[in-house]
């Protein structure tokens, strides 16, 4: 697919963003603040999240990921900013599912739009570049931190599945489904187990214990 930026460095060339614009990027990314995530809401969940919500935990995560060993080779900041910034565009699409009959193509397309929109707040701008530059990257799924972080996202949406469900009452259990055996990051799938451990043993016990 087309790229919307070429390759940067975070911080050097461009002009700075002037405080205009952004205040106008911040009013987009509050947009995030009341943007549903659709799959809670469709699944029967009550009081669901925003996907600023999602995105905040999902950006926790790499700060958690071990500096050696299986975490070893991979940028946890660049992982961090990717997360903050990995659905910005439904702060102007929304969260498009494919329960919304849109195809992979057309998700794409408007959700790239969205991002050269967001862009243009701030023209020309070494921050525009970056985060329109990590989202482009974690869209491609190329390098380790993207990687990376569809892993995390997974692993952050079935950690809130276990905790609606805890609180509610109500199955998700199509989400754990969904996510089978697709999480391939090592250190990602010992937390994803130990989740699903905890989540087989809580569905034993007895609904009075």
């Amino acid at each position: 697919f087309h790229t919307l930026c070429y390759e940067f460095e975070a911080g050097s060339g461009g002009k700075e963003s002037k405080p205009k614009e952004i205040l106008e990027f911040m009013k987009i990314c509050g947009k995030l603040k009341a943007t549903v995530r659709t799959g809670w809401m469709r699944s029967g969940v009550k009081n669901y999240e925003s996907v600023a919500d999602h995105s905040w935990r999902m950006a926790m995560l790499p700060m958690l990921m071990e500096d050696g060993g299986s975490g070893g080779g991979v940028d946890r900041t660049k992982c961090i900013k990717m997360a903050l910034v990995h659905d910005l565009a439904e702060a102007l699409v929304g969260d498009i599912t494919p329960h919304d009959g849109i195809d992979k193509e057309e998700k794409r397309r408007r959700e790239a739009a969205a991002m050269r929109d967001i862009a243009a707040t701030m023209p020309g701008s070494a921050a525009a570049r970056e985060i329109t530059g990590l989202w482009e990257e974690y869209e491609a799924a190329e390098t380790a931190e993207a990687r990376l972080l569809k892993d995390l996202d997974k692993f952050e949406m079935i950690v809130q599945a276990e905790e609606y469900e805890e609180q509610q009452g109500i199955d998700l259990g199509d989400f754990f489904d969904s996510t089978q055996g697709k999480i391939r990051h090592p250190e990602v799938a010992s937390w994803e187990a130990e989740l699903r451990s905890q989540r087989a043993a809580r569905l034993r016990r007895p609904a009075d214990a």
